[in-house]
């Protein structure tokens, strides 16, 4: 059985099918809720490195507080918003799910299935 581990919002519908694909390949799943439970700047630096992305390819740029903390703006380090990341959880794409040292992102939610 593959041990996953989903960054997973139950509010998001790709996040609840990301995670009844899993279910249903018979995955050992660890559910993140990252909106109650943050991840911290180095563990989404850990995320950024299996995804080989960068902060801004896995931010939700569409949310309002994107547009509030001006991280639009192209001159912010990577460390920058990486802390805004950490800071505004709403912010992280989701679902990212974590298996066999690598990572996707569920959009489609078949995308995860190349790393199980």
């Amino acid at each position: 059985m593959t041990q996953v581990t989903i960054i997973h919002n139950p509010r998001c519908s790709k996040s609840r099918q990301t995670l009844a694909l899993l279910e249903e390949n018979g995955c050992d799943i660890q559910v993140v809720e990252y909106l109650k439970s943050p991840l911290v700047s180095s563990e989404i630096e850990g995320l950024l490195m299996k995804l080989n992305l960068t902060a801004r390819e896995i931010m939700r740029t569409k949310e309002t507080e994107y547009k509030e903390q001006g991280l639009g703006e192209l001159n912010l380090t990577e460390e920058q918003l990486i802390r805004a990341i950490a800071k505004t959880p709403a912010l992280l794409e989701r679902p990212i799910v974590l298996a066999n040292n690598k990572a996707a992102i569920g959009r489609p939610p078949e995308n995860v299935l190349s790393i199980l």
